[in-house]
């Protein structure tokens, strides 16, 4: 155990379950929150899982009771949280209920600085400042991925700028979390499997992350265990409540696990999602067995303990068979949810290698990867996933 003290923390209220939007109301009046912005993205506003939101929260009527504001591209910019910071203070709204995929989640609970302080520039911010008194933010997630809505976090690219940056401050949190699996019933199989390739990953490099946080590592473990077994289920047959609903509940997982900070495969995923527009999930997922490969020369027996998590039989093996045996495993799973092309089916190709290489260096993730990475590993991890 290293010498330094270390902070745990699980305090966010969540309710899980099929039909567990019908809750809201209540759970709104209890936190007094009586005229609340809903901030998503404007691919949802023709979804089910929209209608059974609008219908919950009541349709619209003379004096509006909630206000809405579909503005978040898919990798979020400062400008969508300017403006959803913008439309809730002229909607005089209350509260924010942040609902869709991670870039909603990431845009409805950051949104919250700026109501506080228009002024706040993301690239300035400050996380030492007093952010007390933030509007509360309901979260409910559309895709089971980011984890996001149990995070104190958004990752938001600032202005002028190419690089997604990382806003955290522990007030972030959400003061209630629904996780209802009847909302991503709906979710494309791509989709599905890109966000729940992105919650894999956030369990694998969390778990194998040096710092110290035995709570994070079992939750880390059990949500591996939950995505192999549901994700293919959910992958195959969308409409199996069944897996959804333990998705969810992995992807919050993978989101409560990476407070124990995560690798070097998102050091790699955050600029292909900056510079090529790539969905992170997917970046995850094309970069990820070659991080793990890279990590198990290194540091031979590391994925033992998640190779077991997996349901491999691996107890006979020695450290290099176990490591090898497990990420075999990953890749093969991996293929069969349709994401094992190269990162040419996305328009990257050796010309951008160097760019990529900077930026990933210069992202904090891979400062918690179980190995010391350089540029030229970084630059080597790219040239590998072609």
């Amino acid at each position: 155990m290293s010498s330094e003290v270390s902070h745990f923390s699980f305090p966010t209220t969540v309710i899980a379950g099929a039909g567990a939007l019908q809750e809201l109301p209540t759970r709104l009046k209890q936190l007094d929150c009586r005229r609340p912005l809903v901030v998503t993205d404007p691919g949802l506003l023709q979804t089910k899982a929209f209608q059974n939101l609008s219908r919950t929260l009541g349709e619209e009527k003379k004096g509006k009771s909630w206000h809405l504001f579909h503005g978040v591209h898919p990798n979020p910019v400062e400008k969508d949280v300017k403006e959803a910071a913008h439309t809730c203070r002229q909607s005089k709204c209350d509260s924010v209920i942040a609902f869709g995929g991670g870039s909603a989640l990431d845009v409805g609970k950051a949104c919250r600085l700026l109501i506080k302080r228009p002024q706040l520039s993301l690239a300035r911010f400050n996380s030492d400042e007093d952010w007390t008194g933030l509007l509360p933010c309901i979260c409910i997630p559309t895709t089971a991925g980011t984890g996001s809505e149990v995070g104190r976090s958004s990752v938001i690219t600032p202005e002028g700028k190419q690089r997604r940056s990382v806003v955290f401050h522990p007030n972030l949190l959400a003061a209630l979390v629904i996780l209802d699996a009847e909302l991503t019933l709906d979710l494309p199989a791509l989709l599905t499997a890109a966000t729940g390739m992105d919650a894999l990953t956030h369990c694998i490099e969390s778990f194998t992350s040096p710092v110290f946080h035995p709570f994070c590592e079992g939750i880390a473990l059990e949500g591996v265990h939950l995505i192999i077994e549901n994700l293919p289920r959910a992958y195959k047959e969308g409409r199996d409540q069944e897996a959804r609903g333990k998705m969810l509940v992995a992807a919050a997982m993978g989101g409560v696990a990476f407070q124990k900070d995560l690798g070097a495969t998102h050091s790699l995923a955050h600029p292909l999602s900056a510079l090529h527009g790539m969905h992170h999930g997917t970046a995850n997922a094309i970069c990820l067995a070659h991080v793990m490969e890279l990590n198990a020369k290194r540091k031979p027996g590391l994925y033992r303990r998640l190779g077991l998590a997996c349901g491999l039989d691996l107890f006979k093996l020695n450290d290099y068979g176990a490591d090898a045996v497990t990420i075999d495993f990953i890749q093969r799973f991996i293929a069969a949810l349709g994401l094992d092309q190269g990162l040419r089916a996305y328009g990257v190709d050796e010309s951008h290698i160097d760019a990529l290489a900077e930026q990933a260096y210069q992202d904090t993730c891979h400062r918690t990867n179980p190995v010391p990475v350089t540029r030229k590993d970084l630059k080597s991890l790219y040239i590998a996933a072609l």
